[in-house]
């Protein structure tokens, strides 16, 4: 798509080559789109594997985003979303550094598949978004390895022991069990921002995006801190891109919905999933690799001034 999208192609011509492309290309994967949207895939191994078709499909033809040797973190990216736009800031040839927290055996075959995917160097580090000297560490390692950082994408979460569904009443909900979930949820990414700043405005450049979600605006019964310190987030990032646009620094929120994570395919029911589909206006649901486009792009060169935006990235549900 670089050829003929190029920026010298008129805004029709870009539009019409758009267009044609796409559809040529979901032709060919609709079929592997639904059945992985209604979680219909086998094992895991299959559902992988479906997923990298589907990566391959948004990505086989890319227009130059400017990432060439950029240095990317991504926060919690052994798996699902994080993974996914890893691999994506991986393609375009970043460098790219992920996090995890509980599973290091998992963040190193991520990085072996950053490398295989295009990526000129990709480590891991460990982060607990409920320990700032561990953010700190995490963002000082890529300094070391690579000499500053342009993108930080904030997507690690700390989910809490029970789900929605089974959480008790608002009122009964105990302060050491929510001010955790709160602050790790927004306090962690909060830190992770503050470490990478002084890199950022030494180079007069930055990108920072931050992973939200749907609930944050639209609600969940029992998801009252996750969707408060997501909420508390979205204020965060439209005050940063008035503080930090002069220093070249542009900051936006990525709301994705209901997506086909593993963790998402592992905990709720088909019925489930068929319900939150049947609500989307595309009646299906996303795929991780369908909602990082949009986070590459604005963690990108390619970004010039979007910022302070707040972006669903759900197949249109609310």
């Amino acid at each position: 798509m670089k050829s003929i999208l190029s920026l010298e192609a008129s805004p029709c011509d870009a539009a019409r080559a758009t267009s044609e492309l796409t559809t040529r290309r979901h032709r060919g994967h609709a079929p592997t789109l639904a059945r992985l949207s209604h979680g219909s895939l086998g094992d895991v191994g299959d559902r992988n594997l479906a997923q990298s078709v589907i990566a391959s499909f948004f990505y086989g033809d890319a227009m130059d985003l400017g990432l060439t040797d950029r240095v990317v973190i991504v926060t919690g990216a052994t798996r699902g979303i994080g993974r996914a736009a890893a691999r994506s800031f991986a393609r375009e040839g970043a460098r790219v550094l992920i996090t995890y927290r509980n599973d290091a055996s998992a963040a190193d075959a991520v990085v072996a598949e950053l490398r295989a995917s295009g990526a000129p160097d990709a480590a891991s580090a460990y982060l607990d978004l409920g320990s700032r000297s561990s953010i700190t560490a995490a963002v000082d390692a890529a300094i070391a390895r690579w000499g500053h950082v342009d993108t930080l994408v904030n997507n690690a979460v700390q989910w809490g022991t029970v789900g929605p569904w089974n959480a008790p009443a608002f009122e009964r909900v105990e302060p050491d069990y929510w001010r955790p979930l709160f602050e790790s949820n927004f306090e962690g990414h909060y830190s992770a921002i503050q470490a990478v700043l002084p890199s950022m405005r030494a180079r007069g450049w930055g990108r920072i995006v931050n992973i939200s979600s749907g609930i944050a605006v639209d609600g969940m019964p029992g998801s009252g801190p996750y969707a408060a310190a997501k909420a508390a987030l979205h204020g965060l990032t439209r005050t940063l891109a008035k503080e930090l646009g002069p220093a070249g620094i542009l900051a936006n929120v990525v709301m994705p919905g209901f997506t086909m994570t593993e963790r998402n395919l592992e905990r709720i029911t088909p019925s489930m999933r068929d319900e939150a589909a049947a609500a989307t206006p595309i009646r299906r649901l996303l795929v991780p690799d369908e909602v990082v486009p949009i986070v590459t792009f604005l963690g990108s060169a390619l970004n010039t001034s979007v910022t302070g935006e707040i972006i669903r990235s759900s197949g249109g549900s609310t």
